[in-house]
Parts: structure tokens; C-alpha cells; sequence
């Protein structure tokens, strides 16, 4: 039995015990980390350099691709190394880091999810007034808004979690520090008051749900009203990479934390973590390109600069 002021490090979930697997382990999370590196680093080069990217929609996007790499970075990493590195430990301060970090990055990019939703319910419902509601200023805005609203998110979660007394032990079910399994750690019901604030977090997440659900069905009832095939297919365009995300994103963290308790075990929330917390980053900027003709081009002339050719990235390489 020990408190949480004598705690100087917890133990995280290890993928395996072998070896072999846990550098089988590290050449997967590798791969997916790379690739979400490379994926997302090309949308935000893409649309910075790109002028004809500099819009809305855009803007909305590169912060997306900028709170990816941020989620994927704080968890993933230090997983492959404690696996290259054969341990389980992570730092007391490294723990409460990753809490704060991940609380901030996934609040605000659920947030930046509802202000795209309104940014295409505004294009396609309302584009006469788009100029006027989206200028700018009001992405900005909207931007810095989402931003805040996961930092003061994290702010009082990771504050409430941190001073609540640990008593059984130092063992975290989950391969990187989430809020439910360090809970598990605390003493008698000291815990109630974070589950408090967590049931008052679903509440505005379930709110946003709403606001997004309501935003789409606005949407596609507009976007069967066009009268050509052609502009329907350029609004589906618009819309449905978008909600292929908010469906990846939703539906992931649901499975996470609605499953039924008879159905938990460290092997399944292991798994299940691992689909909310590193598949989407990886998969956003693919579901983003696949459909996107203008973000396509753009991509097309960052591959096509000078450092990356094979002769370049040869020479940087050996460098």
C-alpha cells in the first residue's frame, strides 16, 4: 500500500512478454508512427505553402493534422521505447505529462471536429453568408476556442486525478497513463469527485455529438436538393471525408469507454486503446487526400520539390 506522495513512477500495460514480440511490437508502432509523421507533416506543408489552401476548410484541417501528430507523439514513443528497452516504468511527472497532454489533444481536436461540422453546415447551407460568418478572424477564433477548450479540460482533470490519494499500487492497465485505469489506483471513494467531472465532460462531448449530428442532417438534406448530379458529388466531396473522420473518432473512443464492464479485460482495453489513440492519426490524412482533388494537387507539388527526390533524401540521409 503505498499513497501518491511516496509514488515516483508507475508501471504501464507491456504489449508482450517475449522478446521477439516486443520488438515486433516496436517495428508495428514504428511503421504507424512514421507513417502518421509523413501523413499529417504533408497536409500541414501542403497547406501552409499552398495559397490555394489558404481557406476555412484548410485552415481547420492543418490544425487537425497538428493535433494528430501531438496525440500520436505524447503516447506512442514512449511505448516503443520501453519495448526496445525491455521495462514498464514511466516517471511519476512523465505520467501526470501524458494525462495533461492527451487530455488537452483530444478535447480539442473533438472540438475542432464540431467547428468543422459548422464550418461545412455554413458552406453548403448557408454560402451566400460564407464569407461573412468564416472570414478570417472568426476562424482564428474558433481555432484558439477549441485550443482553450482542451487545455482548461486537461488543467482540471489532471489537477483533480493528481491529488487524489493512491492506494493500490502503481500498476496503470493501459499502455500509456489514461484517467479511468490511474481512478483504479485511488483510495475508498476519494475518486468521486474526478468522476464528477468526467460525467460532466460527457455531457458537453454528448452536446457537441448532437450539434454534429444535427449539422449533417442539415447538410444532406440541402445537398439532395441540388439540382445536378455534379454539384451534389462536389458537396458529398466536401462532407464526407469529414464525417468519416468525426465516425472514426466517435465510434473508437465509444467502443473505449461504453463497453459493458462483463466485457473488460487488459487485453481488450489494451487493443481497444490502441484503435482510438493511434489508428486515427495515422488513417486522417489518408480519408482526408482520397477524395480531395485541390489537397491532392497541393500534395502532389510538395512531393515534387527538389529535397524530395530520391537523390536528396539519399544525400540527407547519409548526412
Amino acid at each position: 500500500m503505498s499513497n501518491s506522495s511516496s509514488l515516483n513512477e508507475f508501471l504501464l500495460l507491456a504489449f508482450a512478454d517475449t522478446r521477439e514480440l516486443q520488438l515486433l511490437h516496436f517495428s508495428l508502432f514504428l511503421g504507424i508512427y512514421l507513417a502518421a509523421l509523413l501523413g499529417n507533416g504533408l497536409i500541414i506543408t501542403a497547406v501552409a505553402c499552398d495559397h490555394h489552401l489558404h481557406t476555412p476548410m484548410y485552415f481547420f484541417l492543418l490544425n487537425l493534422s497538428l493535433l494528430d501528430l501531438g496525440s500520436i507523439s505524447v503516447t506512442v514513443p514512449k511505448s516503443m521505447a520501453n519495448s526496445l528497452r525491455d521495462t514498464r516504468a514511466i516517471s511519476y511527472l512523465g505520467c501526470a505529462a501524458q494525462v495533461f497532454l492527451v487530455g488537452i489533444l483530444f478535447a480539442a481536436e473533438y472540438s475542432l471536429l464540431t467547428v468543422m461540422a459548422y464550418d461545412r453546415y455554413i458552406a453548403i447551407c448557408r454560402p451566400l453568408h460564407y464569407g461573412t460568418l468564416m472570414d478570417s478572424r472568426a476562424c482564428v477564433k474558433m481555432a484558439a476556442a477549441a485550443w482553450a477548450s482542451g487545455f482548461l479540460n486537461a488543467l482540471l482533470h489532471t489537477a483533480n486525478t493528481f491529488s487524489i490519494p493512491l492506494c493500490q499500487g502503481n500498476t496503470v492497465e493501459q499502455f500509456f497513463c489514461e484517467i479511468p485505469q490511474i481512478l483504479k489506483l485511488s483510495c475508498s471513494d476519494s475518486y468521486l469527485r474526478e468522476v464528477g467531472l468526467l460525467v460532466v465532460s460527457v455531457f458537453l462531448i454528448f452536446g457537441c455529438f448532437i450539434f454534429i449530428v444535427l449539422s449533417y442532417v442539415q447538410i444532406f438534406t440541402a445537398v439532395l436538393r441540388i439540382p445536378s448530379e455534379q454539384g451534389r458529388h462536389k458537396a458529398f466531396s466536401m462532407c464526407l471525408p469529414h464525417l468519416a473522420v468525426v465516425s472514426l473518432f466517435i465510434s473508437t473512443v465509444m467502443i473505449a469507454y461504453l463497453k459493458p464492464p462483463s466485457l473488460s479485460s487488459p487485453a481488450l482495453d489494451l487493443v481497444v486503446a490502441v484503435l482510438y489513440s493511434v489508428v486515427p492519426p495515422a488513417l486522417n490524412p489518408l480519408i482526408y487526400s482520397m477524395r480531395n482533388k485541390e489537397l491532392k494537387d497541393a500534395l502532389g507539388k510538395v512531393l515534387s520539390w527538389p529535397f524530395f527526390s530520391s537523390g536528396n533524401i539519399a544525400i540527407a540521409l547519409h548526412k
